[in-house]
This record gives C-alpha cells, sequence and structure tokens, in this order.
C-alpha cells in the first residue's frame, strides 16, 4: 500500500492574457521568470479568433490573437508611408510587392494573424483591419479538430488540429506547425518494442465525462499514462491499474521535487506519453496560451510520495529568467504534479474539507469534474480522486521565430495509478508584456 499528502496553498487567478495594438494600456500581471507588471502601448484591441477571451469578450477559434478589450483596430489600411514596390518601411520583412498591404505597421503582412475587432467594456468597436493581407477583413478559418478520428488519431499533426493550431507552415515567413511528433515526455521517440502500449497515451476526445467540455472547437488532446480515454471509449483501460511496461529519462530540470514534500525523492518516469510542435510564430505574436485539466489517481493516498506523476509543457527557446522550458506551474511555482496547489476537484464521505495523506484538501469544486472520467467513484463506492479543473497557461515567444512546445505526462516511481491531462484552446497573444504563468479560467465551458 502508497500512502501520505501535502497541504495546498490557495490558488491564484490568471492574469488577464493582453494583446497590442493601437492606443495604450495598463497591464500588472505575476507569473514565473518573466517581471511582474508592465506599461505597454499598442496599436489595436479587440478579442481574436484563438485567443483567450478577456472580460468582456468571449473565446474564439482557430489561431488569432487575444486581446483585452480597449482602444481601436490595427492595420490592414492601404496607406503607403510613401513606399515604393520594393521598400520595406515597417521593417517587417515584406515589401508592398511582397503583399504587405500596410507598410506604416509592423504588425500588418502576409506572416501576421488576424485580429478580430470586437467591442471593448465600455462597447467601443475597433476598427475592424486585414492583419493579415489576404484581401479579408477579420478573416479567420474555422477549426479544423472536425474532421479528426476520435480517440485513435495517428497522425500528430491532429494533436496540433485538436488545440487549434491549424496553420501548417509553409517555410520562413509563413506562421503555423511546421514539424509533429509524437515523442515520449523528454522529447525522445516512442520506446522500441512498446509501439502499441505508447500508441494508447494519446488521443482525440469530445469530451471527458459529461462534465468537463471542450474549450474550443470540437474536440481536444489527451495525453495519458494510462489510456488517453474515456471510460465510454474504445480501447479504455481502467487508470486504477494500467501498466504499460517502460520507462524513459526524465525531462530537462525534472525531477522537481515539491518544497511541502520534504524528505521524497521522485521515482523513475513511467509509461509516459507526449506531443512536440516545431512552430513558427506570427510576426505580430509576443506570447501565447493554452488551456489544460490534470487528473490523477495518485490522490488522495500517494501525495508526497515517490509517485508523483507529472504534467510538463517545456518550451524552447527557453523564456528569459527561466531555468529550464517548462512553463506550466501551481500557484506556488511549482510544477504541476500530484502535489500541485491546483487539486481543487475532489470529493470524500465526511467533506469536504477532505483528509488525504494527512492534510486538509478544500475540494472547493466538488467532484462533478470527475464524473464518467474513471478518476471519481460514480457512485460505486471506493474513492474519488483529483483534478485541477481547467488551466490556462501562458508563455513569452519572439515574433517571427521558430519554437519548439512539448506536451507530456508521466507516471513516476511505476507504471500503474495513472494521470491524464486535457489540453485545447492554444491562442496567439500580441502583447509584448506577457510573463509565464498558470491560472484558473473563471468560466470555462
Amino acid at each position: 500500500m502508497r500512502s501520505s499528502l501535502v497541504r495546498l496553498g490557495p490558488i491564484a487567478p490568471l492574469a488577464l492574457l493582453l494583446a497590442c495594438s493601437a492606443g495604450s494600456t495598463n497591464q500588472t500581471s505575476s507569473g514565473q521568470g518573466g517581471g511582474s507588471s508592465t506599461n505597454q502601448s499598442s496599436s489595436s484591441s479587440g478579442s481574436g479568433a484563438g485567443g483567450m477571451s478577456s472580460a468582456s469578450t468571449a473565446a474564439g477559434t482557430g489561431g488569432g490573437l487575444d486581446f483585452d478589450g480597449g482602444a481601436t483596430g490595427s492595420g490592414g489600411g492601404m496607406a503607403s508611408c510613401n513606399s515604393g514596390p520594393n521598400d520595406d518601411q515597417d521593417k517587417d520583412g515584406f515589401t508592398v510587392a511582397q503583399g504587405d498591404c500596410n507598410d506604416c505597421d509592423a504588425n500588418v503582412n502576409p506572416n501576421a494573424v488576424e485580429v478580430i475587432a470586437t467591442p471593448d467594456a465600455d462597447g467601443g468597436v475597433p476598427t475592424a483591419a486585414d492583419e493579415d493581407c489576404d484581401g479579408k477583413v477579420d478573416n479567420v478559418a474555422s477549426t479544423c479538430d472536425d474532421m479528426l478520428n476520435d480517440v485513435a488519431e495517428p497522425n500528430p499533426m491532429g494533436g496540433a488540429w485538436a488545440v487549434e493550431l491549424c496553420k501548417k507552415s509553409a517555410g520562413p515567413n509563413s506562421w503555423g506547425v511546421s514539424e509533429a511528433h509524437w515523442v515520449l515526455p523528454d522529447g525522445s521517440p516512442p520506446p522500441a518494442g512498446f509501439g502499441a502500449q505508447f500508441e494508447l497515451g494519446h488521443g482525440i476526445v469530445s469530451g471527458f465525462g459529461p462534465n468537463v467540455k471542450v474549450q474550443a472547437g470540437k474536440r481536444m488532446l489527451a495525453l495519458s499514462s494510462g489510456t488517453a480515454r474515456q471510460p465510454s471509449d474504445p480501447g479504455y483501460m481502467a487508470v486504477s491499474g494500467f501498466n504499460k511496461g517502460y520507462s524513459s529519462p526524465n525531462p530537462m530540470g525534472f525531477p522537481k521535487e515539491s518544497p511541502a514534500c520534504p524528505g521524497v525523492v521522485t521515482g523513475q518516469p513511467h509509461d509516459g506519453a507526449g506531443l512536440e510542435l516545431s512552430i513558427r510564430t506570427p510576426s505580430n505574436a509576443h506570447g501565447f496560451s493554452f488551456d489544460f485539466d490534470f487528473f490523477t489517481y495518485e490522490w488522495p493516498n500517494f501525495i508526497c510520495s515517490q509517485y508523483n506523476d507529472f504534467f510538463v509543457a517545456i518550451l524552447s527557446p527557453i523564456p528569459m529568467g527561466q531555468q529550464d522550458g517548462n512553463i506550466s506551474f501551481d500557484s506556488q511555482g511549482n510544477p504541476v504534479s500530484v502535489n500541485n496547489a491546483f487539486l481543487d476537484v475532489c470529493g470524500c464521505d465526511l467533506g469536504p474539507p477532505c483528509l488525504a495523506g494527512g492534510k486538509n484538501f478544500p475540494c472547493a469544486l466538488g467532484d462533478q469534474g470527475l464524473m464518467g472520467t474513471g478518476f471519481g467513484k460514480d457512485g460505486q463506492g471506493g474513492s474519488d480522486h483529483a483534478s485541477t479543473y481547467w488551466l490556462a497557461t501562458k508563455a513569452p515567444i519572439t515574433p517571427n521565430t521558430q519554437i519548439i512546445l512539448r506536451w507530456g505526462v508521466y507516471d513516476s516511481g511505476d507504471g500503474v495509478l495513472d494521470t491524464t491531462t486535457l489540453v485545447d484552446n492554444f491562442q496567439w497573444i500580441a502583447s509584448s508584456g506577457t510573463v509565464v504563468g498558470t491560472g484558473q479560467i473563471p468560466a470555462p465551458k
């Protein structure tokens, strides 16, 4: 038998994800590794399809930019700045002859991502514009995950589509996904001789039980140290004890031991699964965000033990101020693991609060998010387990460069009592003040 536990700290709200353009905004945000506040000027504002919604707008889909309602729309007009056909007045890498429809604005060119003009908090509507110079104003492609196979999608590019990264890069000066690979959490190839077991660790799902909904589009990515399925899906194996039989190295910078668990040493990774994407960034994007929901069967019996299962999100190049590329953290700055401080979907017979490993968990979100997932008792006796519910991670990037983003999950110490993470709703952020941080989504779907 295994057992113990950690005291969870308060849950910090996610700082609004902002994007820039005309007018100015003042933003204060908190997170890992990037400073705590910025004053920023920008050239347009609104909520983009595929960008995290602001307080006044709803999230869209398809890879647009996100804005904190304010100011006016940017770019896309035909102002020439006295540019000739072969001039690049705004230094965005495109001449007028190469398709730059506004050589006055570096945020407007064929390698920009479209920004949707939406009302700000005061009811003002920014001027709609054609940021990507395709001749159409506020033109954003529809989501691409409606054509995916449920559960068993063999093409790793399908994992990108499931999270709304729909555009494939055509090369330099063309934003989008350039490569996609199913990998182990450390980035190495799938384990030789365990192909069938490894394939069960990634999947495309249209829901996770009746209460955990897709956050954008029609499907989302699932990664699991067991089977990336819900119990109603073909191929599902109980998360209470499906050991796939392989191990792997730790991701760079791991294991990371929890300060709340002194003297505990995390075990070797087992049964890992991951998706790694090489992405060329848009010329007007300075950050991105994605949503995730982490489930663990290790709660309540194996908190503060060697069985500290992890979800990692590894970004390269490493963001400034970070010791390594991991960008997803709990409210106390610790990695997302069995011991993370966002575990708040849980339940017990005499609570909440619930006693686990000698410590109290508030379980403030109850256990409804566990129903039908394999992580809840569902009226069948035994114990509920735990999840975070939907969180959002954001991180800075440099426009018009290549990044590598890897999501991974793994068991630690052994391959039983599995962990599953859902990932969805990738969005670009145009704010130059974006810092690494993770927080709760105020009103997930």
